[in-house]
């Protein structure tokens, strides 16, 4: 099989999220796409040129050709058929793999025979030949590397990042034989200007990418260990890192909060499928507790600089910036902010949230939080908890700003989480100030 073969066919995304619509976009530079997603609202939103996301500018959706669709029966008109699905996990910190099955059966009704079907959410090792190759040999009615063929490449989406874009970073691939790997690398390798790497088989591309994030779980996980070790023996964080990362070779990672659709969630695929094969992984979980456990850290140490400046705990009033799951972006899948509003709430605390990048609406549906547009109206407030690295907040919110929101008491709190402003002059002015 070669590119050529796909001159005259169409190449299916299924899931236009952070993930699929970029690879769309991207892939329509070289070939006919159809992209497609269950949301209505988000086609709609696409045809007129918007992307909710932020991933994909205005002026390269409405160039590009990509046909955005709900329609699941389009999907018969591609050869090759690619899933970009999230992949959450439950309450109970389960892989949910609904998603990715109920779009494997929706291929397996409508994909046409030859096709190849590609997954690039991410799954635990075993998913896409176990999982969902019996799914779409089901509905289909075809049979495994006879009629249809799969792969796995795995997404390496950075949401937000407009330096390392996807045509940037080098993509992996995988395929159910040695000749769609070398398709499937030919394909991707057409748009992907970093280069390709050809796992040797589909389960050690999914291991690759389940390990990616784990391990930069547990980089994270240890500087927040070491935040709390540190703040209980007075030491400012901050400062040891400055001075340990003057080492050639020391690792440059900080403490904070895990949140989001992959750091947070992967490493559960991982541990699912080790315990599942009889092994109970000791290390992994710790990091997936310990970044668990931060944002009712820094709630209690909220509520501790409260007491420190003599304010009565319940019935103050709090303000939280930020609740994306990072900087400068939209997304609030598995917000470890709302750790921290939820836990100032069981002390009876009145919490207001503003988030300036977030989407008011998706916030109250996934949340049940009511942002606020005005933060002048509910002043003045006892403390303020900069949650969240925004570009607007280091622009515009100054230590002169903090005062005036507390209403230039003379015990204001400032809960810096990411470290944003300078400590000793927060100190000097007069602040109750907390870091990570």
């Amino acid at each position: 099989m070669n590119l050529s073969s796909l001159k005259n066919e169409k190449i299916a995304v299924i899931g236009l999220g952070y993930v699929g619509l970029p690879l769309a976009v991207l892939l329509d530079t070289k070939f006919d796409v159809i992209g497609y997603d269950i949301n209505t609202e988000r086609i709609n939103e696409l045809k007129r040129g918007f992307d909710r996301t932020g991933e994909v500018d205005s002026d390269r959706l409405k160039s590009c050709s990509v046909e955005f669709t709900n329609e699941p029966s389009k999907i018969s008109k591609a050869k090759v058929i690619i899933v970009t699905v999230p992949t959450p996990i439950d309450e109970h910190k389960i892989p949910d793999l609904k998603p990715v099955k109920a779009a494997t059966r929706m291929v397996g009704r409508y994909m046409k025979k030859d096709s190849i079907v590609v997954y690039e959410s991410t799954v635990y090792p075993g998913v896409t030949e176990e999982e969902c190759v019996p799914i779409l040999e089901k509905e289909s009615g075809f049979k495994w590397k006879e009629d249809f063929h799969v792969g796995y490449s795995p997404e390496r989406v950075n949401p937000g990042d407009k330096e390392h874009t996807i045509d940037k970073i080098v993509k992996v691939v995988a395929g159910d034989t040695p000749e769609i790997t070398d398709f499937l690398a030919k394909l991707y390798g057409s748009v992907i200007t970093a280069g390709v790497h050809k796992a040797p088989n589909i389960k050690t591309a999914e291991a690759a990418k389940v390990i990616e994030n784990t391990q930069r779980d547990l980089n994270i996980a240890l500087m927040n260990e070491l935040s709390i070790i540190f703040n209980k023996m007075g030491i400012d964080t901050k400062a040891v890192l400055e001075a340990a990362g003057t080492k050639w070779n020391f690792l440059r990672f900080e403490p904070g909060l895990v949140g989001g659709h992959c750091i947070g969630v992967d490493p559960y695929y991982l541990t699912f499928k080790a315990q599942e094969i009889g092994y109970h992984p000791e290390v992994i979980l710790a990091g997936r507790r310990i970044n668990d456990y931060m944002g009712k850290f820094a709630a209690e140490n909220t509520v501790k600089k409260l007491i420190k400046a003599g304010k009565a705990v319940k019935g103050s009033k709090v303000l939280i910036l930020g609740i994306t799951f990072k900087e400068n972006i939209s997304d609030i899948r598995n917000s470890k902010v709302v750790d921290i509003y939820n836990e100032l709430k069981e002390y009876g605390i009145e919490v207001y949230v503003y988030d300036p990048y977030a989407y008011p609406e998706e916030v109250k549906e996934e949340y049940g939080i009511e942002l606020v547009n005005d933060i002048s109206k509910y002043k003045p407030y006892d403390a303020v908890v900069v949650a969240v690295k925004h570009k607007q907040f280091i622009e515009k919110f100054t230590l002169e700003k903090y005062k005036e929101l507390m209403e230039n008491g003379d015990y204001p709190v400032l809960i810096d989480i990411k470290g944003i402003y300078n400590k000793d002059k927060a100190v000097s002015e007069k602040f109750f100030y907390w870091r990570l």
